[in-house]
């Protein structure tokens, strides 16, 4: 990968002009790996502007006055004039700074700026940081979640006058939360910022349970709803949620919305024709979800003929001959032959009957080659509206993403006709749409064994993979740990 390793060189020299490498020939493998070496590239570079950032703040310190660095420039505080200098928001500003509280000794003090005690899992924070391990975004989310835990920050107070039980409790303390923190950096490698701040909350609350109350009551202190009628005769409305409010919010906009952003397909004609009207819709996305607020709020929370929530899914029939079905795979690995949608002209894959029979509980209807019906097929396959809600509160959402409950669909493990599967608990998951595609369209399985779900996948080898899907239901999470 020489383009990129010359690039990537010279990145810091300001005085060649800048100019982006041309990516389109290259390989998929390159191509990823430079996307990697750029994120190493940039978590040195961030590493050393929480550095500089660090000392900006040091020189421009409240006791200074107007003789400070940044009042000297005209700013109020260091974060104004680190983002006016790097063109970004005080908030990225501000987590250069906290990233900066982090760093280690060596590269924050002086014989004149002594540094304060470091509680052992801040000092993991800093290393990771200083050797460019995580992003100053994956540090400062740990730290505020590591930090919540009863007790955290007093691991600096000085020691004097404690006594001995007092100085082994704040000990054993500072050890549980190096394990955590240590725990969350090796996750933070392969975990998006969003599954690690869940994760990260999980380890927080295992480790803190006392806490949970006061750190939800500190939540709800900072929702709100801000109504602020503009100049232009337009009325601003923001507000935060906790999570009790967006419990009950998010999942009813989701529903409102879903066929814009990828929600469950499989509906009957009726609400099929809602999805498509409003894929075809000229309001935007978030245009809709405000016309939402405002029709529920105006006739209720409770939508009494499903016109704004949607309805449940009926279930679908599908012709097909068996000889189709049991068909082998072609040489390049489809499936040849047709199946029909009761009512439609146009024929469908196999692939795709079988995705839709799993999904939506179809009736699949079996011709033989002299066209008599073999049979009707022996149970309707849809699943439950309490065994979804079963299925929810057992794995949380998709299993194999960070997808939530409303933005999944219910995969039988066992097919219907391959594997005479059965529309039970055990044999269904959560998976959303992207990923039950997936699964379908590259012949992965998922598997059930002792131990719970896995899927099956080759590698890049061709080597058959099992991976574990945990739950992503805290509740459960909770329940086994408590067993």
């Amino acid at each position: 990968m020489p383009v990129f390793t010359d690039a990537l060189a010279h990145i810091g020299d300001l005085s060649v002009p800048h100019a982006p490498a041309a990516v389109a020939g290259i390989p998929d493998a390159e191509l990823l790996s430079a996307q990697r070496a750029i994120a190493e590239v940039r978590r040195r570079l961030d590493a050393t502007a929480a550095v500089v950032a660090g000392e900006i703040a040091h020189r421009s310190r409240r006791e200074l006055g107007h003789t400070g660095l940044a009042a000297t420039h005209g700013q109020r505080s260091a974060e104004g004039l680190i983002s006016q200098l790097a063109g970004t928001t005080t908030r990225e500003a501000r987590t250069l700074l906290k990233a900066a509280e982090l760093l280690p000794p060596a590269t924050s003090a002086s014989p004149a700026r002594p540094a304060a005690p470091r509680p052992a899992w801040v000092q993991l924070l800093g290393d990771a940081v200083a050797s460019a391990r995580v992003s100053v975004e994956q540090a400062e989310l740990i730290r505020t979640r590591v930090g919540a835990v009863t007790g955290a920050f007093d691991l600096a107070t000085p020691r004097e006058g404690f006594d001995a039980a007092e100085i082994a409790r704040l000990e054993q303390l500072d050890r549980a939360l190096a394990a955590v923190a240590e725990q969350l950096l090796d996750d933070a490698q392969r975990l998006s910022i969003e599954q690690l701040a869940s994760r990260a909350a999980a380890a927080r609350d295992d480790l803190d349970l006392a806490g949970v109350a006061a750190r939800e009551r500190k939540l709800h202190d900072k929702r709100y709803l801000a109504v602020v009628r503009q100049l232009d005769g337009m009325t601003r409305i923001h507000g935060l949620l906790d999570p009790e409010s967006a419990a009950i919010v998010v999942p009813i906009l989701d529903a409102a919305t879903s066929p814009r952003r990828g929600g469950p397909r499989f509906v009957s004609p009726d609400e099929a024709a809602r999805a498509d009207g409003l894929v075809r819709d000229a309001r935007t996305t978030d245009q809709l979800t405000l016309d939402t607020v405002v029709e529920l709020i105006r006739i209720g929370s409770k939508a009494d003929d499903g016109r704004l929530l949607g309805e449940k899914k009926p279930a679908v029939r599908i012709l097909v001959t068996r000889s189709d079905l049991e068909a082998p795979d072609a040489p390049d690995g489809t499936r040849v032959g047709a199946a029909f949608f009761e009512g439609q002209a146009d024929a469908v894959s196999i692939d795709t009957a079988e995705r839709y029979i799993c999904a939506s509980g179809a009736i699949p209807i079996q011709f033989d080659g002299d066209g008599r019906v073999l049979n009707l097929g022996r149970e309707q396959r849809l699943f439950s509206e309490k065994q979804r809600l079963a299925l929810a509160a057992r794995d949380g959402g998709c299993l194999m993403c960070d997808r939530p409950p409303s933005w999944c669909e219910a995969h039988h493990i066992d097919h219907w006709d391959e594997h005479h599967g059965r529309t039970d608990i055990d044999d269904g998951v959560l998976l959303c749409r992207h990923c039950h595609l997936l699964l379908h369209n590259r012949a992965w399985r998922i598997r059930r064994t002792r131990t719970g779900y896995h899927l099956e996948r080759p590698d890049g080898d061709g080597v058959l993979r099992s991976t574990p899907l945990p739950t992503r239901s805290r509740a459960l999470q909770r329940l086994r740990a408590s067993a």
